[in-house]
């Protein structure tokens, strides 16, 4: 196995990289959501479907990712992630004035007209993007901090830009958007894609002049191990977790810019898409809060702790967020297309909601830290599988659309409750390692093909 150790002021520089990519993640991740509202207005049927393709790239990129990773290493696995990402965004922009009046096909009674399958092809490459960028940012930080609880620290620290970067993009588009009406569409967002593509085309250059070390790169030889991440209990439960976990971050959110943005539903009447993507901007705001706190303690309060109270406390506010009568309302800031920033009047439960953000902020580094640990070289082959997991994020908030669109949104968010049961009795007790006999080392069970 071909090791590279980087020196201390080398160290610096891939973490400062890995935190950035880290940004970039939550930027390409959250247009999916509040770009739904645009869909939403003309297909019923498709809010979350966007987002869902942005996802599913995960369950196909996820495992083949991590096996680039071992391949060729770090630097090149998120340069190319890069250049796939750009094409995504490329790819979205096509769909504001190509295929507009093309029909492709019929759902009940709306026609399906050909941008809109080309705007899902740029959510879907997208998708794989994030997932190359995933699987590079969290191991890497792992190791540069050299696992553990300091590991988890650097996570929480890249996390806090995450959720920095997923503040702003639903706020922007909401900016941009108002109010949806029947003439909205991707034409009023194509300033912020075009902002996202000159990012990205800048981290490639960043990336490129960066020297990041390689800690797992493989030789020209193929590497074969006697086992695998699957043989841990405590990651495959860990997978599980990242399921779900992913279904909670972007469902909490999603669902509730759709909900915010229902007039009749909300009784919000004046830019309501707008006070929409303000009040999802201030979930991810806390979970970049959240984050920064974690950071800040993660050295001497263990994730097992911090995830078995925030999936805890995360329950009791979902609950009375859906208990709380919607005539219950509560000024939060929010933004107006005539006023700038503001205060808005919404319902009570959507203050509950957003401070789940507080509780999110640490379960992804709390579930991959705790999912990882004891796994030494199987790790890099965990974090694809972990990747392929993070489809969850599509196929769970899109279930709990659909039960909002039948039994009411505040009902749909009983199936997020029992996914922040399982995460509770991860955090408890399913994140414990039982199979500690399992060499982790490089030898002696890895032979040479």
């Amino acid at each position: 196995m071909e090791t590279q150790k980087a020196n201390p002021k080398g160290k610096v520089i891939a973490i400062i990289t890995m935190m950035f990519l880290f940004a970039m993640i939550s930027f390409v991740t959250n247009l999916a959501a509040p770009l739904g509202t645009i869909w939403k207005n003309n297909y019923e049927w498709s809010g979350m479907l966007g987002n869902l393709m942005n996802f599913l790239a995960y369950l196909f990129m996820g495992i083949p990712a991590g096996n680039l990773l071992v391949r060729i290493g770090y630097k090149k696995t998120a340069l190319y992630a890069l250049v796939v990402g750009f094409v995504g965004l490329v790819f979205q922009w096509l769909a504001s004035f190509v295929g507009t009046e093309t029909g492709v096909f019929t759902v009940g009674d709306s026609v399906v007209t050909l941008n809109f399958i080309i705007y899902l092809l740029g959510a879907f490459i997208c998708g794989f993007c994030v997932c190359m960028l995933n699987t590079v940012v969290n191991p890497m930080l792992n190791l540069l901090g050299g696992g553990g609880n300091h590991g988890n620290q650097l996570i929480q620290i890249g996390g806090s830009l995450n959720s920095l970067a997923g503040t702003l993009t639903p706020l922007l588009v909401g900016m941009l958007i108002g109010q949806v009406t029947k003439q909205t569409s991707m034409s009023d967002v194509t300033p912020l894609l075009f902002i996202a593509m000159g990012v990205f085309v800048f981290a490639f250059f960043v990336i490129f002049t960066v020297a990041i070390p390689e800690p797992n790169k493989t030789s020209a030889k193929k590497v074969k191990y006697s086992h695998s991440p699957w043989n841990f209990r405590h990651t495959v439960l860990g997978v599980i977790g990242i399921f779900f976990y992913v279904g909670i971050e972007v469902g909490i959110p999603g669902v509730l810019i759709f909900y915010l943005s229902d007039s009749a539903a909300s009784g919000i009447t004046v830019n309501a898409t707008a006070v929409a993507g303000g009040i999802a901007a201030i979930y991810w705001l806390l979970m970049l809060v959240g984050r920064l706190v974690s950071s800040v303690i993660s050295g001497k309060v263990s994730s097992r702790i911090q995830l078995t109270v925030v999936s805890l406390f995360a329950i009791f506010l979902i609950a009375g967020a859906i208990f709380m009568p919607a005539e219950y309302r509560v000024s939060m800031p929010a933004y107006s297309v005539e006023d700038g920033f503001t205060m808005a009047s919404v319902p009570f439960s959507a203050l509950l909601l957003v401070l789940c953000g507080l509780c999110t902020s640490v379960m992804w580094g709390g579930i991959f830290n705790l999912a990882v640990e004891g796994l030494g070289k199987y790790t890099a082959q965990a974090s694809g599988i972990f990747m392929m997991m993070v489809v969850g994020g599509g196929v769970m908030p899109f279930i709990q659309n659909a039960i909002a669109n039948t039994a009411g949104y505040m009902a749909s968010y009983w199936l997020v409750v029992a996914m922040l049961a399982y995460l509770f009795f991860y955090a408890v007790s399913g994140s414990k390692n039982v199979n500690t006999d399992i060499p982790v080392d490089d030898e002696p069970d890895a032979r040479n093909l």
